[in-house]
């Protein structure tokens, strides 16, 4: 029997939750407040293979925490679900027959759809329906599917970042990296990540070791995380500069790199949706910190290599700001 304070003993909530969304939130949080017990089962036949089952039951965990919600138990997948387009009798049966197998026996079904009614009667349940109408979270699966990034306000951050592609520039010093990611995040209304690099050159004063090349590449990624979950991030984050690079000046100056690095090195080539190479036409600036404008060329030339050695393609960018900007720009149809 439920304690005095819950409405239910045991409550079960199917669906895709491709994605969860903040609709999704909702009716979870109220099962969660009403129940002592809450499970969730995620399913979909066919899968989505950019976000499978296994993530999507990732993203619930990541936001309802089992050290907050203890009364929380996240479904394993089962064999052979029907397809999504079965009739919805075949479904309830087949939701029964898997439930009655896991011993799972919930006395409420928590939804937002209209087959609630008829899978609880299949289940000898209650069912409360929340929010049918769409009216407090206006927004379905369906719908941001078709438009992950207008619908982007319906999503926590942590899960919108999924859907964030990057954009890394790369290129030699003073090739305008820094300037152009920042312009690029401007023009395009989105978020960036700066180069971690220098933050810890300065802080050693230049004196670096394979440990710390390693320390500037997992930096660099984790402020690429940081800045795929920022609140105005849209569409692209735009990354200055990658481990690859990094790689390249381990070697450069220090003559090795550890194998964690070459790791993140191999990364590269599915970490980022776009490479954008910054030709190295424009006036070599000395800030105190770099050579000359001939061990550029050397550095350009190592980056070059690399890209083709991994097979990366990459769109070279030449000109001003405002003119590298415009290429790319052009080269992600905005």
């Amino acid at each position: 029997m439920p304690d005095s304070t819950s409405r239910f003993r045991h409550a079960l909530i199917v669906g895709k939750f491709a994605p969860f969304h903040k609709g999704h939130m909702r009716l979870l949080e109220r099962a969660l407040a009403e129940c002592e017990r809450v499970s969730v089962w995620v399913y979909s036949r066919p899968d989505f293979p950019h976000m499978p089952s296994p993530l999507r039951r990732g993203w619930i965990r990541e936001l309802f925490p089992a050290r907050l919600f203890p009364g929380l138990e996240l479904l394993p997948d089962a064999p052979n679900p029907p397809m999504n387009d079965e009739p919805d009798a075949v479904h309830r049966a087949y939701v029964r027959r898997v439930l009655d197998g896991w011993g799972i026996h919930p006395d409420a079904v928590y939804t937002s759809e209209g087959y609630g009614d008829a899978l609880a009667a299949e289940l000898g349940a209650a069912h409360v329906c929340v929010d049918a109408a769409r009216t407090a979270v206006p927004i379905s699966g369906t719908r941001l599917r078709a438009d992950i990034h207008t619908h982007r306000q319906f999503l926590d951050p942590a899960i919108y970042a999924h859907f964030v592609q990057r954009v890394v520039l790369l290129g030699a010093e003073s090739t305008g990296k820094s300037t152009l990611t920042r312009a690029l995040a401007k023009s395009c209304g989105t978020t960036s990540a700066r180069e971690y690099g220098r933050d810890v050159y300065e802080r050693e004063d230049g004196h670096l070791s394979p440990e710390h090349f390693l320390e500037i590449a997992l930096g660099h990624r984790a402020l690429e995380d940081e800045a795929a979950r920022t609140p105005g991030v849209n569409r692209w984050v735009f990354c200055d500069t990658n481990a690859a690079t990094t790689l390249m000046w381990s070697y450069l100056l220090t003559g090795t790199a550890l194998p964690e690095l070459h790791a993140l090195a191999d990364a590269c080539r599915a970490r980022y949706a776009h490479t954008v190479l910054c030709a190295d036409d424009l006036a070599h600036e000395q800030d105190g910190w770099r050579a000359n404008a001939a061990v550029r060329t050397v550095q350009q030339g190592f980056i070059r290599q690399e890209l083709g050695t991994r097979g990366i393609p990459f769109l070279e960018v030449q000109g001003g700001v405002a003119a590298r900007v415009a290429q790319v720009r052009a080269a992600l149809k905005l």
